[in-house]
């Protein structure tokens, strides 16, 4: 297939057909699509040097992901050689490598190129991307393929900056540093934690993990696959495809209780919880600090067989007293308890609300996006933003994911640009942008549907400051995929403009 008129640069010594912003699964997927559809000039920006996403910045010890192997992949590329039910950083990291190299993406990277602006210019009708080294690209298109939790998040406590120990975030582990005999305080309870915690308690001399909400857990069933089932698996491909489909019925059938049944939570998954940690966590006063006063499901439940039994070991403690400051030392608690240690590890998770941070993106006449988001992030399917033309977002606000893989709503979301550039091609347009009214309709539709959903009742990642939740898909990703792949493009304007390059930024 050739390039689309549409869409093919003027002169590509200067404009690429599209820039993409990522190297995880975003990015490479939207660049696979592009290839198959015979655009070959685009350009993939990497502030790093190597593809992966946040599979490649997380390397604490336990990483892992808690959706099954056959599914956390893509549909047009299986694995056969995945050697757990739920693969550990590494392979997934393996993994993208090689979809990298097996579609010749690498040819397209331009790594360590850090993006700080992004500005459309009007008479031309293209993208200006300045990087953070000054210097600049031209493109009619741009994709934006960061993810939601791509930038970590660091809390604000008095004192951080006179630790005189070692302090990192968990998605920034320095692995020069031996815990080996350390005294260690954990800050934060979120899903990173609950994997390196278990992973570094045997070899520290003590762990007080801090905790200001405790979460629900339930175990994670994983174990290695056997070589039978690996070469079945290469042998029989059509028996991946089986158990990717098998997987996907699983957890898509929970949306029933995320988003319909909330009823269902409590046997399914509180009740579970509850006999766990009594299993694990022997006791009572750890225990009762362990359980959660809020709604099952209003924030993330986590995956882990190993976390709770943690805390029965004699040289863990779990600390639920507020923290009042930082000193050179240690941690202090508000009730005055000094925790001398030698290292801080925050396992504060991600800024999931802020969409895009730090980048600053300016659409027509140099509307900034951010104001465009002054009251809660939004778009339309969660790809685009009106008076931002030729501009998409793929794992954009409103397209997370409570209950299945990410990566099937990528490929989703991926598979809709494509429409957007097929039309684009066949209606000989140049631009592509969201009506404003069907933009609000979508958007006032997606936040009327929380209404019934689990993800209400509580303060969490979920949302921002004003209680707006920008991340979560409030229904099933079938129903996503439908609208995507079936639904009307008539929200889109498809515009054939004339234009010039007379102004434009070099």
């Amino acid at each position: 297939m050739d390039i689309p008129s549409a869409i093919t640069p003027r002169d590509t010594r200067h404009t690429h057909t599209a820039i993409i912003i990522g190297t995880g699964f975003a990015g490479l997927g939207m660049a696979v699509a592009l290839r198959k559809q015979g655009i070959d000039d685009f350009v993939i920006l990497e502030k790093a040097h190597d593809v992966g996403g946040v599979w490649r910045d997380n390397r604490y010890p336990g990483a892992a992901c808690d959706v099954p192997s056959h599914l956390y992949s893509f549909s047009f590329f299986p694995n056969a050689n995945w050697t757990r039910k739920f693969a550990q950083q590494h392979e997934i990291f393996a993994y993208l490598q090689d979809c990298a190299q097996r579609f010749d993406l690498q040819r397209h990277v331009r790594f360590g190129a850090e993006v700080r602006a992004v500005d459309y210019q009007d008479k031309a009708a293209l993208w200006t991307v300045t990087l953070k080294d000054g210097s600049a690209l031209r493109s009619q298109l741009v994709v934006t393929a960061m993810g939601q939790l791509s930038l970590p998040a660091l809390p604000r406590i008095e004192g951080m900056d006179r630790f005189e120990g070692k302090a990192f975030h968990s998605a920034q582990w320095d692995h020069s540093f031996d815990l080996a005999g350390k005294r260690v305080a954990v800050i934060g309870t979120g899903a990173s934690a609950i994997q390196f915690v278990p992973a570094i308690a045997y070899k520290v001399t003590s762990l007080t993990v801090f905790q200001r909400s405790p979460a629900y857990i339930l175990p994670r069933p994983d174990r290695p696959y056997t070589a039978w089932e690996r070469l079945l698996c290469k042998s029989a491909p059509w028996t991946m495809r089986l158990r990717r489909l098998a997987i996907y019925v699983q957890y898509e059938s929970r949306a029933l209780a995320f988003t319909r049944m909330k009823w269902l939570m409590t046997p399914v998954g509180k009740w579970p919880f509850m006999r766990l940690l009594e299993r694990q966590v022997s006791d009572p006063a750890v225990r009762r600090k362990m359980v959660p006063d809020d709604p099952i499901g209003c924030k993330r439940i986590l995956l882990s067989s190993d976390y709770l039994a943690t805390f029965d070991q004699p040289h863990v403690q779990l600390e639920t007293d507020a923290i009042q400051r930082i000193t050179p030392t240690g941690v202090q608690t508000h009730a005055g308890q000094h925790h001398g240690v030698d290292a801080i590890i925050y396992g504060t998770g991600f800024a999931a609300t802020r969409f895009l941070a730090p980048l600053e993106i300016r659409g027509r006449q140099g509307k900034k996006l951010s104001d465009a988001w002054a009251l809660g992030a939004k778009a339309y399917m969660g790809i685009m933003v009106p008076e931002f033309p030729n501009f998409f977002m793929l794992y954009g606000p409103n397209t997370n994911l409570g209950h299945n893989s990410i990566v099937y709503m990528i490929e989703t979301q991926i598979a809709h640009v494509v429409r957007c550039l097929q039309k684009m091609k066949q209606s000989r347009a140049s631009t592509i942008e969201v009506q404003p009214a069907a933009y609000q309709r979508f958007t006032a539709d997606v936040q009327s549907r929380f209404a019934n959903t689990v993800w209400v009742g509580c303060s969490s990642w979920y949302v921002d400051e004003q209680g707006y939740n920008s991340t979560t898909w409030p229904g099933f990703t079938l129903s996503y995929r439908w609208l995507a792949r079936w639904g009307s493009l008539g929200a889109y304007r498809f515009t054939r403009t004339q234009p010039t390059t007379e102004g434009v930024t070099p």
